[in-house]
């Protein structure tokens, strides 16, 4: 099984590598912590791939898995990690900007990943997901919820960001 393994392994990480990349962007913002996430997202792909049975696609097959992996990285790194906040509480906080960044748009990229980096597991997961452009129903299988919740969700997790991002551009 190892060499069909390896084979599936090679095509998966060539056509999804860089939503990985993305999705561990998005769960930790520490470049060193990171590339463990990522390596460990790989890892933990390849060895999950003996197990894939298709009753998914594998597009939901991946994510679900680097969704997990990065849900356990933010709860083993917590105790070194500032408090997380509830999607209710985040307009309280102020928000992080890269006064260093020369480029506008990474600008713009890293206050976005500073806002998402404050949302709790379950609402960053979501976002994130809908970023990678999977759809309620996608995101539905992957998080266990209903497509219905996922949507409402979506939508109340867009208002808040474009909110924030909007407000911490003037500050």
């Amino acid at each position: 099984m190892t060499r069909d393994q390896d084979a599936r392994y090679a095509e998966v990480a060539a056509q999804w590598g860089a939503a990985l990349q993305r999705i561990a962007r998005t769960y930790e913002a520490d470049p060193e912590r990171r590339r463990d996430l990522l390596q460990d997202m790989h890892v933990t792909l390849w060895k999950s791939l003996r197990a894939y049975d298709g009753r998914c696609s594998m597009r939901t097959w991946v994510y679900r898995v680097a969704s997990n992996v990065a849900a356990t990285h933010v709860n083993r790194e917590r105790r070194h990690r500032m408090d997380l906040v509830t999607l209710d509480t985040i307009e309280h906080v102020p928000a992080d900007r890269d006064a260093n960044a020369g480029i506008e748009t990474e600008n713009a990229l890293a206050r976005l990943y500073s806002l998402i980096h404050r949302l709790k597991a379950p609402d960053r997961q979501i976002i994130t997901l809908y970023l990678e452009g999977l759809s309620a129903e996608e995101i539905a299988e992957v998080t266990a919820l209903s497509p219905g919740a996922i949507a409402t969700r979506v939508s109340r997790l867009k208002g808040l960001l474009a909110r924030l991002f909007h407000e911490t551009a003037n500050v």
